[in-house]
């Protein structure tokens, strides 16, 4: 419910298979509503069928008036189906907690978080909750897999968690502003000491490598946890 409170300022709708049967949407419809009173008032963006295909992300796109379908995000966990809004032409969240992040074309990294001896998960799940990150799994005593943007890294490391991020979780060519998220977030590193060029000697400080790529592209691994 805090997700969709901040995002009041937005038009939200609801891209959902109900099931089979005659009566499923008007089923759903109801429970939607009793779940959610006052919210998804605008019948244009409710949309009830299968999502397997591209075909009900574009009845939504064309439902949603003037806006474009780069105007349009999808939120979903299935990654299939944020596919087919991809094609469609729609931006896409593996969760709503990223649904803002899609809107101002923020990228979303899988990532490996480190608990730090005497914090456990209780203290990262209260730092996850205040930023943009979700917690995955838990793969073992000191690592967490996860998903989060830049800005939700930068709030974790400050929270005393080391973040490593890893690739998009929507894989595809990178975008001017993905480009400009991910060369603030190494320009930051860089800027705190905390990363250094290949082939440069690492400092006590020194936590991640940039490498500059064939293409022009800067991309950052970690070198190991504080």
């Amino acid at each position: 419910m805090a997700v969709l409170d901040a995002l009041r300022d937005v038009r939200t709708g609801i891209i959902s298979d109900p099931g089979p049967g005659a009566g499923a949407a008007s089923r759903a419809a109801v429970a939607l509503h009793e779940a959610f009173p006052g919210r998804f008032a605008d019948e244009a963006l409710v949309h009830w069928g299968a999502k397997d295909g591209r075909g009900i992300f574009d009845r939504a796109v064309a439902g949603a008036g003037e806006a474009t379908a780069d105007d349009c995000v999808f939120v979903g966990e299935d990654a299939r189906e944020r596919a087919f809004a991809r094609e469609a032409g729609m931006r896409t969240a593996a969760d709503p907690v990223f649904a803002r992040a899609a809107t101002q074309n923020r990228p979303v990294h899988r990532a490996w978080i480190e608990l730090p001896d005497g914090r456990g998960l209780p203290e990262l799940t209260t730092a996850v909750n205040d930023t943009e990150a979700v917690v995955v799994r838990r793969v073992s005593e000191r690592l967490v897999l996860a998903m989060v943007t830049t800005r939700g890294t930068e709030a974790l490391e400050r929270a005393g968690f080391p973040v490593d991020l890893q690739e998009l979780v929507d894989s595809g060519p990178m975008d001017d502003a993905e480009r400009r998220a991910s060369e603030k977030f190494i320009s930051d590193l860089l800027a705190r000491g905390e990363a250094v060029y290949e082939g440069e000697e690492p400092t006590p400080r020194t936590t991640h490598v940039v490498t500059s790529e064939d293409d022009g592209r800067l991309t950052v691994r970690r070198l190991r946890f504080r």
